[in-house]
């Protein structure tokens, strides 16, 4: 079996990087989508919500918050892994062409930068939660909403871990 496969940590890339690997891509016609999130311990949610985003084109770029803005986020106690081990899980599955850690609250710097062709959210927006929806709509970027219902989620996991006895 020959594997055409970058690794992981290949597919972590500086942000600076972002507008040459965008530029790349629509010149080999590809179409662009960004996902973003904490993914502070990788779920089953995460993964169907990334292969959802993966469907909507051809290259997946995922933007993962920084742990100033998780612990922001999410508060105390969080993330529970460091922003490098958390892009490291998300570069490594499969649905993903590259990871970028970001440290703002929202993503819209990024879209601006960027400039995908869909921006990907969970389940647990609609098109009109979406954050950064205007200046996605105003930059010609179409939002999508993609995954599985969110019935999932790293602060209920936690709660499950809590509660099994030790011993």
């Amino acid at each position: 079996m020959r594997r055409n496969m970058r690794q992981a940590h290949e597919k972590i890339v500086e942000r600076e990087e972002l507008p040459e690997i965008a530029k790349d891509l629509r010149q080999r016609a590809k179409k662009i989508v960004f996902a973003n999130g904490c993914f502070d311990i990788l779920h089953v949610g995460h993964v169907r919500y990334l292969e959802g985003a993966r469907a909507e084109g051809d290259a997946l770029v995922v933007g993962v918050n920084a742990d100033s803005s998780v612990c922001t986020l999410k508060g105390p106690g969080r993330p529970v892994l460091d922003e490098v081990a958390r892009a490291l899980l998300v570069a490594a599955l499969r649905s993903v062409d590259y990871v970028v850690i970001f440290p703002e609250p929202n993503v819209e710097a990024l879209l601006s930068e960027l400039r995908p062709d869909v921006h990907a959210k969970g389940t647990d927006y609609t098109a009109e939660t979406v954050p950064e929806r205007a200046m996605a709509e105003g930059l010609g970027i179409r939002v999508a909403i993609v995954g599985d219902p969110k019935n999932h989620s790293t602060r209920g996991l936690l709660e499950t871990v809590r509660q099994v006895p030790h011993g």
